[in-house]
C-alpha cells in the first residue's frame, strides 16, 4: 500500500556548468543560465510504502511526514537561492533532477527501519514538468 503527502515551496536557482562558456551554457540551460537565475513554484510529492499496522491502521501518520517534509526540505529550501544558500548545490548543479536526488537523500534516513519505507520522491519544477525518483 501506499501513502502520499504534498508540500510547496519557492526556490531560485542557475543552472550553469562553470566548466563551459556562456555560450555554451545558454545552449544547454537555455534562460536556466542568466547569471541572475530564477526561480520556481516547486511542489514535491513524496510516497511512503508499507503495510498498515494492525493498531492504528496506519502505514505512517500524514502529519509527522508533514514535519519531516518541512524539516528537511521546505524549510532549508523554501525562499531560498539554491546555489548561494543551499548545500550540496554550491557544488552541485541545481537542476530538477539533482535537486529531486537531494530532497530523497534528505528524507530516506527518516524511513530505513520502520514499518513505512521510502518509495518516491516527485518534484514538479513546472505544472506539467516533473521528476520522478524511486532510489536505487
Amino acid at each position: 500500500m501506499y501513502i502520499s503527502r504534498r508540500a510547496e515551496f519557492s526556490a531560485s536557482h542557475i543552472c550553469r556548468n562553470e566548466k563551459l562558456s556562456a555560450q555554451e551554457n545558454q545552449s544547454l540551460y537555455g534562460p536556466g543560465a542568466n547569471a541572475n537565475g530564477h526561480g520556481h513554484n516547486y511542489v514535491l510529492e513524496v510516497t511512503l510504502k508499507g503495510d498498515p499496522d494492525p493498531e492504528t491502521g496506519m502505514i505512517f501518520d500524514l502529519k509527522d511526514l508533514k514535519d519531516v517534509m518541512l524539516r528537511e526540505v521546505v524549510d532549508p529550501m523554501d525562499h531560498r537561492h539554491l546555489n548561494f544558500e543551499v548545500p550540496p548545490f554550491d557544488k552541485v548543479i541545481p537542476t530538477t533532477e539533482n535537486v529531486t536526488l537531494e530532497i530523497w537523500r534528505r528524507l530516506a534516513p527518516h524511513f530505513a527501519d520502520g514499518r513505512a519505507r521510502l518509495h518516491s520522491v516527485r518534484l514538479y519544477e513546472t505544472e506539467d514538468t516533473f521528476v520522478d525518483y524511486y532510489g536505487g
